[in-house]
């Protein structure tokens, strides 16, 4: 199904829907507040936003962020709170997200590594409360959000939608074209609105290493090059306990010892460090080329089929698997009607009324089994 493209909010449908607020409204601000604003915290207001805040400002109450008037401090307290939240949620409830690095043992070393990770996700802007809108330039109809720590639901389809809902009392659920959006949208915390179901799919590839051969970790070496290839992220972390790994199985290099061995200080070494193992182990002449009319066609199966392993064994969640076969298999290799069975299998895992009926468990289990089968057919499988 084709999503259409959200309508922009226009300076009219902004006044309307500000007539309908208990709140006093003060003169808009200027396209140089605006600015000002976003040079000022370091972030930029989605474009329904930006129209909305121009047309007039609410007042009247402390749960309305008032831009013009209310203390820097203030302001930046309240464009921190989210991201305070999760860290509050790391430090006393052992909250982890599943595409960050292994936690480390000691609880400070855990938030100075949550912090850095959330230092690079995209800010939510406070609409009312801790109501927020995801902070993206030049974008309409981002879902409103209700943030408290982890606990984070969408309270409307769109800013519109969501002033309706909060201040009128008209309810409109969220979807199947939100919840397709949120995904799209808010990125990092589209894990939370959705359960925790998948994976923000542009991030390092959240498997647990393992290998019980040279072979095998071996493989995985060159499959970590070929993620790289396509234009997968990486933690240093990964390449170092790849090195790791290979050094525990006897595998003989002489850039391996260096690249297992770098400290955390040392962790912009291990790009270069990996790819000199690779060289040293003949990996780097033997990756695929470019040679097709899809992107890395013939890397992209070879990963899609280590993934389907990783799902096998265990190493990769069967949700967190399948949304990345979705987005980095299916959806780039022309869809082929071979993997629908498992993007049908990954949907039917993430929808909204299994997360709320509790009836992910045996949804995980058909993906697992769907991975087992195309593992076990020829590969890549024949067009159909």
């Amino acid at each position: 199904m084709t999503v259409p493209s959200p309508a922009s909010l226009t300076q009219e449908a902004a006044l309307r829907l500000q007539r309908l607020l208990p709140a006093e409204i003060a003169p808009g601000l200027s396209e140089r507040e605006l600015d000002a604003v976003e040079a000022r915290f370091g972030f930029a207001f989605s474009a329904d936003h930006r129209v909305f805040l121009g047309t007039g400002l609410p007042q009247g109450s402390p749960e309305w962020p008032d831009w013009r008037n209310d203390s820097p401090e203030d302001l930046a307290e309240r464009l921190a709170r989210p991201v305070e939240g999760v860290l509050f949620e790391v430090e006393h409830k052992r909250f982890w997200h599943p595409v960050w690095p292994s936690r480390p043992a000691e609880t400070s070393d855990a938030l100075r590594v949550a912090r850095a990770e959330l230092a690079s996700v995209p800010r939510l802007v406070p609409v009312y409360g801790h109501r927020y809108l995801p902070g993206t330039a030049g974008a309409y109809g981002h879902p409103v959000l209700s943030v408290w720590q982890t606990d984070i639901i969408i309270y409307g389809d769109d800013l519109a939608g969501y002033l309706r809902h909060e201040f009128t009392g008209c309810t409109s659920g969220p979807t199947t074209r939100t919840r397709t959006r949120t995904r799209t949208t808010v990125d990092f915390w589209s894990y939370f609105v959705d359960g925790g179901p998948g994976i923000d799919v542009t991030a390092p590839t959240p498997f647990t290493p393992y290998a019980l051969s040279a072979q095998e970790v071996v493989d995985c070496l060159r499959m970590l090059a070929l993620e790289r290839l396509i234009g997968r992220r990486h933690h240093p972390e990964q390449f170092i306990e790849a090195g790791l790994t290979a050094l525990v199985l006897d595998v003989e290099t002489e850039a391996l010892p260096l690249l297992a061995g770098l400290s955390r200080s040392e962790h912009g070494q291990a790009d270069a460090l990996f790819d000199q193992v690779l060289g040293e182990l003949g990996l780097l002449q033997g990756l695929p080329a470019d040679t097709t009319g899809l992107p890395r066609e013939a890397a992209r199966w070879e990963l899609v089929r280590w993934w389907l392993r990783l799902i096998v064994n265990g190493s990769l969640a069967p949700g967190a698997g399948g949304d990345l076969i979705t987005h980095e298999g299916w959806g780039i290799l022309a869809r082929p009607r071979s993997l629908r069975p498992l993007v049908d299998r990954t949907d039917a895992y993430n929808d909204c009324a299994a997360i709320a009926h509790g009836d992910r468990e045996h949804l995980a289990a058909s993906i697992v089994e769907e991975a087992e089968r195309l593992l076990d057919g020829p590969w890549p499988p024949p067009p159909e």
